[in-house]
This record gives C-alpha cells, structure tokens and sequence, in this order.
C-alpha cells in the first residue's frame, strides 16, 4: 500500500516508518523539522530510513522524505493531489503539556489547522482509512480509574488536551459529513530509545548518569501507563486495516464510520518504580529536588485497554524495567 506518514522524522513516526517499510509498503512522509528539541536527533532517526540530511533524498526506494509544514494549506494539497495514498497515519502535531502554556500559537498552528488540513486532504482525494494520534491527555482530571474511551473527556486542563480533544471532534464531523473511516488513537506516556528528549525518562537518564539533581514533581506521587515505543508501533500497525464501519454505539447515536483506541499498557507505574528502573539501568541512585505538582499535570493515567485487545486480539506488555533498560542502553552508545 502506499501510505503517508506526518511527522515521519518525530519519535513515533520514526518507528511507524520504519515498520512500515519493513513490512514493504510504499511510505511518504513528511516533517517541518522544528526546533521544538534537537533537530540533529530527527536528522538521525531520517538516516535510518535512507534519507541524507544534506540533500534530503533517500536511498530507499520505498520511501521519500517532504520536508514540509502541516500547517501550510497549499503544500498539503499539493501533496494529496500527487499522490493516491491507501492510508493515512497522521503523527505530527506540536508535543508537550507543559509547553503548550508558554507557547499556545504553535499548538493552534500543527495540531488544529495542520488536523483540517488533513482532513481536507483524505476528504479531497477518498482516503481509505485515517489513522490519527491522539492523547491520553484528553482525560484531565477524570478520577475513575481505568480511563475508557467512552469517559466523558470535556474538561480538559491543558491546551495540547484540549487540541487532541478537537482533533477527535473534527474527525468524527469528517467521518459523518464524508464518510471518511477515522480512527484516533490515545497514547499514553510513550517511551524508548531515540525518544523525545524533552520526556521526563531522557532529562533523568542524563542528570542520573551525570550525577546531577532531578526535579520529581507532586514529590513523586504520581503514576503512568508507561507505553513502549514498540507496543505503540504494534497497536499502529494493527490498526490501521482494522477500517470502522458505520453504526450507532451503546453510548451514543452517531453513525459514522469513527473509532477511538486506548494503546496504554494497562498497568499505572509510580514514579518512584520508574525512577528506581532508571537508576538500575544506570547503575548509579539519583538525586532528588521534590516539587509540587505542575500546572497542567495529572495525577495518574491508567489506561483501559479491553477494546484493543478485542478487536485486534494485542495487548501492550513491555514492563518499565524492560523498556528503560532498552533506552539507557541505546542512551549510552550516543555518549
């Protein structure tokens, strides 16, 4: 198939490239290259599928490499008018809880106007299946545990939450008014080697290692459903020729060809395990500088992930210890 693939030089659209070229389809993906975190480290994820940063060709057949902004309507049209793709994997978007307060413009730019310039694009061109990510930010500050998606998410306390959370909206409206199969997919916390170096795993593997302080907020009294880079892959993959159809749900009267996924690992981890497996990895005890809570941060998110496994017969397994121990590794070897 050919399938395009936003945000191919990002942390997951990396890893979804390169399965996807594994399993022989024909990829073209496109990355802006923003200076969000180091672009030498997206520059390095693109080397690995063939694409030389100087001229920006590859020398995979298979794949070809736009360096282009989501967000500028002209050249995504530009895009859907050359190319029939049989899928879309929308994985671009301005990233981070915590940024999103300083710099609230840029998530309007990627994760607003960029999604209806997908959407425009799969509309335009009767696109089989959109594959889209989603966040498991969307819940806020839902107290049941474990989060399903048909929980009511309409109070979100961050905009990236409240961005995702309109990326599922406008999808839905795309799936009802065109007929255009969507699928959203809410991550929760993913992990793993040439990951974002902004996440909480990378800062503290390198302070760990160098023997620096860690700040722990909410004095390390909060949990994740930590997702390995793999397993998010794995339920990508899974996904993406598992094509909606149309038909009203027990929570709901719409009748759209529209679906929501947690991918999560199903098992909440303390940030006191997750910071004593990053000391193991390392080999060294961290420092600790305990902080309250920060504005935007949730307490725990715990995904449901029954729905998952039900229609797509996978369940992500990697445990922290395991996952970490994979990421100092592929950390140390860049030191």
């Amino acid at each position: 198939m050919k399938i395009l693939v936003t945000g191919a030089a990002g942390f997951i659209g990396f890893f979804v490239s390169k399965r996807l070229l594994e399993q022989s389809h024909e990829v073209v993906g496109i990355d802006n290259l923003n200076d969000y975190y180091d672009v030498n480290l997206k520059l390095a994820r693109l080397k690995e599928l063939g694409v030389e940063s100087n001229t920006i060709k590859c020398s995979n057949a298979n794949f070809k490499f736009l360096k282009m902004d989501i967000a500028d309507r002209k050249s995504m049209e530009s895009v859907f008018q050359q190319h029939q793709f049989d899928r879309v994997i929308h994985l671009a978007a301005q990233a981070g809880v915590r940024y999103s307060i300083e710099n609230p413009n840029a998530y309007v730019d990627s994760n607003l106007t960029g999604f209806v310039n997908v959407l425009e694009g799969c509309r335009q061109s009767k696109v089989k299946h959109l594959v889209y990510a989603s966040s498991s930010s969307v819940y806020g500050m839902n107290k049941k545990q474990p989060f399903i998606t048909g929980d009511c998410v309409d109070y979100p306390i961050s905009l990236y939450a409240a961005t995702k959370k309109s990326n599922e909206l406008m999808a839905h409206t795309y799936s009802h008014l065109y007929n255009i199969p969507t699928t959203g997919l809410r991550f929760f916390t993913v992990y793993g080697p040439m990951g974002r170096p902004d996440m909480a795993y990378f800062s503290f593997t390198k302070k760990v290692l160098n023997g620096e302080t860690i700040d722990v907020f909410n004095n390390g009294e909060m949990q994740r459903d930590f997702t390995y880079i793999d397993d998010i892959v794995e339920g990508v993959e899974r996904v993406m020729d598992l094509i909606p159809e149309s038909q009203s749900s027990k929570t709901s009267n719409a009748n759209a060809p529209y679906k929501i996924y947690n991918i999560g690992n199903n098992q909440p981890v303390s940030l006191r395990r997750f910071i004593t497996a990053i000391e193991t990895a390392c080999g060294k005890k961290a420092k600790e500088n305990l902080l309250p809570m920060q504005a935007g941060d949730v307490p725990i998110t715990y995904a449901n992930v029954d729905e998952l496994i039900a229609d797509t017969g996978f369940k992500p397994s990697t445990s922290i210890e395991e996952g970490i121990r994979e990421f100092v590794e592929w950390y140390k070897s860049t030191i």
